[in-house]
């Protein structure tokens, strides 16, 4: 359990001076106000002014932090800047799998299965909910490509991913990327657009995440699928991969993992201001948003992909105008990536591997 913080630290708290992210009007904290130390040694590096952290991985290891605390829902939120040049079967993860400490030693990046993300498999062994942000890095000259991934109940076998390209070059500057997590519904957001919007439904059941998270940010060796299925693996003649976060929130309500029940009576009242806050609120001109960035840049869908899943979910939205433009598996027809001939477009691994790549 964490301890709690110190005067000292309660102090800084109260006295520092947040900022606002204009986009979707929220403060951002300091990153030891919310955050801790997970791994990787000095290849975490916290910015002068304590605001912003960089995360490096180098031959030796990744690195990755970790919120102090547990969250029954909320809002999270990083500015991330990703490595530029090759980084094929490069990691970088926001909200994260769940550990309810901070360790500063001894941890093995090879143990985790995905990461931006929230979860909580430490405390919920087998069951444990997972929202994700997984940004893939690429060969020199391809694009970044994002995950999310949306598992409750240790859904992983069912999971539901979806994969996109982007409008701009993650490696130039910061962008915002953030989660939305309330008891009825999630929002994934890149800056001030939501990308993907899941409602609960008694058809999700159990798979709809509902445990308390913890929050974390990491950096490691994906070689073995990230690119290509892991065709194209992590050259360390390039590093070190170095990737910044910066502007971040945690905005939802604490739990104690122990005292669950009474957290859950003092957390409603934080869920419902979640529910009532502009960035809950999908107004038509967002849904517009949300449909243009999809019809654009998603270029994989469980929804969409007969081959690993032939009895589609019934919580799927299944758009007959949508579905034409994916292969069985999933993947788009259409890639916004380098134009290549139909001969070049390889069918991909087998059914099952959730982390499959058609291409690169």
């Amino acid at each position: 359990m964490t301890a709690a913080p110190s005067i000292a630290a309660a102090v800084v708290m109260l006295s520092c001076i947040v900022t606002a992210a204009v986009a979707l009007n929220v403060t951002t904290l300091p990153f030891d106000d919310g955050f801790c130390h997970l791994f990787g040694d000095d290849n975490l590096v916290r910015s002068p002014d304590g605001r912003s952290a960089r995360l490096i991985l180098n031959r030796y290891s990744g690195s990755g932090f970790i919120s102090n605390d547990l969250y029954d829902h909320g809002f999270f939120s990083a500015s991330i800047k990703l490595p530029s040049d090759y980084t094929a079967g490069v990691v970088v993860a926001f909200y994260g799998v769940a550990l309810n400490c901070c360790i500063d030693s001894g941890f093995d990046a090879e143990l985790w299965n995905s990461a931006p993300q929230t979860s909580n498999g430490d405390i919920f062994e087998k069951t444990h909910d997972e929202l994700d942000f997984e940004f893939l890095g690429n060969t020199r000259g391809r694009e970044w490509r994002i995950q999310t991934n949306v598992y409750g109940n240790g859904s992983t076998s069912r999971g539901r991913e979806e994969r996109y390209l982007l409008s701009f070059d993650p490696t130039v500057e910061a962008h915002r990327y953030s989660i939305l997590w309330t008891s009825d519904f999630i929002i994934f957001y890149i800056d001030d657009t939501p990308i993907r919007e899941v409602v609960r439904s008694d058809a999700m059941g159990g798979d709809y995440p509902s445990k308390p998270m913890s929050v974390y940010a990491t950096i490691w060796d994906g070689s073995t699928w990230a690119t290509g299925n892991g065709k194209y693996k992590v050259n360390y003649k390039y590093a070190p991969f170095v990737s910044d976060f910066s502007d971040l929130v945690l905005r939802g309500c604490r739990v104690d993992p122990i005292q669950q029940p009474d957290s859950a009576r003092r957390c409603a009242e934080a869920n419902e201001e979640l529910l009532t806050a502009d960035f809950a609120v999908m107004t038509p001109k967002k849904r517009a948003a949300m449909r243009r960035f999809r019809e654009r840049y998603m270029t994989y869908s469980f929804c969409y992909d007969t081959n690993r899943y032939p009895v589609t979910f019934p919580d799927c939205d299944v758009i007959p105008s949508e579905q034409s433009r994916f292969f069985e598996w999933g993947e788009t027809k259409y890639p916004r990536e380098r134009r290549r001939s139909r001969r070049q477009i390889r069918k991909p691994p087998r059914a099952g591997d959730p982390k499959r790549e058609a291409d690169v």
